[in-house]
């Protein structure tokens, strides 16, 4: 299937780095970027992934709304600069900035799995010039969740995450020496590997394609990111508010999409009641949809998220 994608924006500075975006206006004709009287629609990729995820969304979406993806730094083409402090903290500011100095208007921002998290925290800072949130199997934790500092526990994590390959005992030892995490990091950029991954979280894997796995691929070869993927990892969770906390600072709409089939799940029901449940404690304006589909499905079902965004950006309170 062809891919069609905005072109690249200017190169935009957040902390001294370039980061990577791409927008509609750069691309297209007038008639096709967007209503101006529409709010902007932001796009944030998960863990490993780029704007290049968004290759089926960008498209459709950009017909009636001014829509931008972005590269989180440490991700995509954009910066990886081994001093800094990764987790959900700086991805926020780094999506706050980006709204405020580039978009400079009200934003839906939609985002997957740990996109998903960065994306919730930057519109509940936003509070009025964030227009709505959309998640498609986020992450996040619950106040009323502990995250472990167990090397053990956290390793089975790891191993949910990146396939189930490794040993518990590699996995421990790879917390602690550099060897072992350079040994896994070449094993997981390889080809084969992305492609066998990809196919554990999409239940119909017809899009897993070598447009997809080279999109993958080629970030992992560039300088930085190796040391960006031991920090992730080192760092044992978002460092950020849990998901109770920002559904109460959030001011805006909410669509919560699921991939009802997720694998990276340990109990796919229970997050998603208490992304209900609090989610009604905020008197959120919350809509929820189920989907046949795994952890991303923006791109395994595209046509069917892109239908569930439009209608809700049209009927919600997002226009």
């Amino acid at each position: 299937m062809s891919v069609l994608l905005a072109k690249p924006n200017p190169t935009w500075i957040h902390l001294g780095y370039e980061v990577f975006s791409v927008s509609s206006n750069s691309m297209d004709p007038p008639e096709m970027a967007g209503s101006k009287e529409n709010p902007a629609v932001l796009l944030v990729h998960g863990f490993g992934a780029s704007t290049d995820h968004w290759r089926y969304n960008i498209p459709v979406l950009a017909k009636t709304h001014e829509v931008h993806a972005i590269d989180l730094l440490g991700f995509g083409r954009s910066e990886k600069p081994g001093e800094l402090d990764y987790g959900g903290e700086l991805w926020k500011e780094q999506i706050v900035a980006y709204v405020k100095e580039r978009i400079k208007k009200p934003t839906v921002i939609v985002g997957n799995s740990l996109g998903g998290y960065a994306a919730l925290a930057a519109a509940a800072a936003l509070e009025s010039e964030s227009a709505g949130v959309v998640l498609l199997n986020a992450a996040g934790y619950f106040s009323d969740e502990k995250l472990s500092s167990d090397p053990q526990k956290f390793s089975s994590r790891i191993r949910k995450m990146i396939g189930d390959g490794l040993s518990r005992d590699l996995l421990i030892k790879w917390m602690i020496y550099p060897l072992i995490q350079r040994l896994i990091f070449e094993n997981l950029r390889r080809p084969n590997v992305i492609r066998s991954t990809l196919k554990q979280v999409y239940i119909d894997s017809t899009n897993v394609d070598d447009y997809l796995i080279e999109s993958i691929r080629r970030p992992s070869l560039d300088p930085g990111a190796f040391k960006v993927f031991q920090k992730v990892f080192q760092a044992r969770g978002l460092k950020g508010k849990p998901i109770d906390q920002l559904f109460l600072d959030l001011k805006a709409p909410l669509l919560l999409l699921w991939g009802d089939s997720d694998p990276w799940l340990r109990d796919p029901q229970a997050k998603q009641e208490k992304f209900r449940l609090y989610a009604q404690k905020a008197s959120l304006d919350i809509k929820e949809v189920f989907l046949k589909a795994g952890h991303c499905p923006h791109d395994e079902v595209p046509d069917l998220v892109n239908t569930e965004m439009l209608n809700w950006l049209q009927q919600s309170k997002c226009l």
